[in-house]
């Protein structure tokens, strides 16, 4: 790093002192969920009221039943993706969907630098995919079936259907992203039936 790439107040030795990237990977978790929005709402320490509120903010939002997909996309060659509950339909004409990555999510940024995404709505035994895409620092794709889609994203097997989209706004929402994509392609899958997620655990609709 030069030094007049260095922040102001910064001293130049600053590196030295930083704690080792095992340890940084540590602190942020083996898990990128991708939770709806308020359902992972952190506790408040200190604040018995705010601490309340919270949990009634959470435990309200996990009362919505919703399905599980895993959003897929393309960074330098590579395909990466990640577990997502919060996506939606938004327009017929034009056709228009909505996932909301947090502004924390190691994968979005990526899928935002390709410009396109594909949404794989997993079934009700993919459950173990949901997990290996929901988790951090290790190969997710490998073992996994999948194809390209239009976009190029990859399309999982076994899925109840998708959505292959490319990027058409990105809106900053709080500590989340709303990610509007245009419909470039979408089928239904061989799978009946879907993967749900209630009240922090997984079902069917069977």
């Amino acid at each position: 790093m030069a030094e007049s790439d260095i922040p102001p107040g910064m001293h130049t030795d600053a590196r030295e002192s930083w704690p080792p990237q095992e340890l940084i990977e540590s602190f942020l978790g083996t898990f990128d969920f991708e939770f709806r929005p308020g359902e992972d709402v952190g506790i408040p320490v200190d604040d018995e009221a705010a601490q309340a509120a919270a949990r009634r903010f959470r435990d309200v939002l996990g009362r919505y039943c919703s399905g599980v997909t895993v959003v897929t996309s393309v960074a330098e060659g590579q395909p990466v993706g990640m577990t997502c509950q919060s996506f939606s339909s938004v327009s017929l004409d034009p056709p228009l969907v909505m996932f909301i990555p947090a502004k924390s999510s190691r994968a979005f940024p990526q899928m935002r630098k390709a410009g396109f995404f594909c949404v794989n709505f997993l079934a009700a035994d993919q459950q173990d995919l949901s997990n290996t895409f929901a988790s951090r620092g290790i190969d997710k794709f490998a073992g996994v079936d999948w194809s390209p889609a239009t976009s190029g994203a990859p399309l999982l097997s076994g899925v109840v259907g998708y959505v292959d989209c490319s990027i058409e706004a990105v809106h900053e929402a709080g500590d989340h992203y709303v990610v509007v994509g245009r419909v470039l392609d979408l089928a239904v899958g061989d799978a009946q039936d879907p993967l749900v997620y209630y009240r922090g655990s997984y079902h069917t609709t069977t």
